[in-house]
């Protein structure tokens, strides 16, 4: 039997690596050859490495792993070094596939072979470590973010315990005192993202650009360029508003059933996030935006979706100001909009 392709399909826990090789031959029928599990850890990954070698898979080899939190990421820096072609998918994209599957067993060991099966009816794209700079990048703004979420639930602890009968004073005394640690924390974890920024000439010019956006600031910035790995991974406009899950999904059968379309959500939520508060404040600014936004909200009475709209736009400008390396100009619209009045100029 001829095999054209080969995956390993990996299902990372804390302490344990379970990993399936199998097959896809000539006639597209899969083969699992064996599954076995290893420690995360890196003298498992070595014997991960031999035990995939006695196989002598001299056909395209795949490494296929699922984003579980940071179990995987040892082992997928591990096999990046090693040079070998690795792949890391969203879970959502291995648990509906899974289903098709019709695996009615939920463990460690099918999740491998569904995985591996994933990995080799799919063409995936290779995973590239995030540069070391953007990877500090993405800790910082993350850690700032649960700062500032620790803060708002102890600000309405406070708030809840103030207002009760005969409240505890030191109860108040330390919840006052952790709102002000918070305070402390976010304005250190600011002023390290802006040396980290201003430390790398490059990215502290694209940086500067992106900021000439009404709206968007530092702190805004470095989470979408973090996120996004300097955008290393993304090739066009569309997969980036997929990435972020504002890609608009619809739900439409025959004249009967036509739901409402919404955002699909299946994205990263750091980017929604941090593009909320910035959207309000491009509307008063920008006189393109604040009309898109108007036009939205009166077809439909929601002001949600104009906002989301909004933040749609921002995120593509940002990418295209990131790409081109150049400042926001609010008068490009305009510009392009009478070039095309114009036609295009036919030399003599």
């Amino acid at each position: 039997m001829d095999f054209i392709k080969f995956c390993v399909g990996i299902d990372c826990g804390k302490e344990e690596l379970v990993c399936c090789f199998s097959g896809l031959d000539q006639d597209l029928f899969l083969k699992d050859f064996a599954v076995k599990s290893f420690a995360n850890n890196p003298k498992g990954f070595a014997q991960l490495l031999k035990w995939v070698g006695s196989f002598k898979a001299s056909k395209d080899l795949t490494f296929v792993m699922e984003a579980t939190g940071v179990y995987h990421e040892d082992l997928a820096f591990f096999l990046d070094e090693k040079g070998f072609h690795l792949s890391v998918v969203l879970p959502s994209k291995i648990k509906h596939f899974r289903k098709s599957m019709e695996i009615k067993t939920d463990t460690d060991y099918s999740a491998s072979i569904g995985i591996a099966h994933f990995g080799l009816s799919r063409k995936l794209s290779k995973w590239n470590k995030p540069h070391p700079v953007m990877r500090t990048l993405r800790n910082l703004t993350r850690e700032r973010d649960q700062v500032i979420t620790d803060r708002t639930s102890s600000r309405n602890a406070l708030h809840a315990l103030e207002h009760s009968h005969a409240p505890n004073k030191s109860s108040q005394k330390r919840l006052k005192a952790r709102i002000k640690l918070c305070d402390a924390q976010e304005k250190e974890i600011e002023q390290e993202i802006s040396a980290v920024v201003k430390a790398n000439v490059d990215l502290h010019e694209r940086i500067q650009n992106i900021c000439t956006i009404k709206g968007i600031g530092l702190i805004t910035a470095a989470i979408i360029i973090a996120e996004t790995d300097g955008f290393a991974m993304i090739r066009n406009k569309r997969q980036l508003v997929s990435y972020a899950g504002m890609d608009v999904v619809e739900k439409q059968s025959g004249i009967s059933i036509r739901g409402k379309s919404k955002i699909s959500k299946r994205g990263n939520r750091h980017i929604r996030k941090a593009l909320y508060f910035p959207s309000i404040t491009a509307i008063k600014y920008n006189p393109d935006l604040k009309d898109q936004f108007i036009r939205i909200q009166i077809r439909t009475a929601i002001k949600m979706k104009g906002y989301v709209a909004i933040q749609r736009k921002l995120l593509v400008l940002i990418y295209t100001l990131w790409k081109k390396n150049e400042p926001f100009n609010p008068e490009y619209q305009n510009q392009y909009n009478e070039i095309k009045k114009i036609g295009p100029v036919i030399a003599d």
